[in-house]
């Protein structure tokens, strides 16, 4: 059997987000395009039982897959909270290497879903709260 073509072009896939991501969360870095990812996915994850995660995991290519994933200390689900909960969270990752604007949600959100499947990504969410489909919901990016 041959590889899947989401293991094949892994790394070209990640690098073509980090520059979705760099652009739209307006840093110059790869680097803090990065660290704004990782943030924004645990602040989702932490919001998840196991078998959420894991259903929402199988559908991010396969880099953002292993990020949403690292380092995961399994925990009791925590409150959705707000945006603002999840941008607090999503930006204390680091929070001396974390440049994150405060549209760091929606604009990760952005860059997620242009290189995800969206009937497949928009599938998983349904089967969330309707506070998944907010987080995941690029518009509060916005900037006037």
């Amino acid at each position: 059997m041959t590889r899947p073509m989401i293991y094949q072009h892994a790394t070209e896939d990640f690098e073509a987000y980090l520059l979705d991501a760099r652009e739209r969360l307006d840093t110059p870095s790869r680097n803090a395009a990065y660290t704004a990812t990782d943030g924004v996915m645990r602040a989702f994850r932490a919001r998840l039982d196991i078998q959420q995660a894991l259903d929402f995991a199988n559908v991010l290519p396969a880099v953002l897959r292993a990020i949403f994933v690292q380092d995961w200390v399994v925990a009791p689900p925590r409150a959705w909270g707000d945006r603002k909960d999840w941008t607090r969270e999503a930006k204390s990752l680091r929070q001396h290497h974390n440049f994150s604007p405060d549209t760091v949600v929606a604009d990760v959100a952005w860059a997620v879903r242009r290189h995800v499947e969206e009937g497949a990504f928009d599938a998983a969410l349904a089967r969330l709260p309707q506070q998944a489909r907010d987080f995941w919901d690029p518009t509060p990016a916005v900037r006037t």
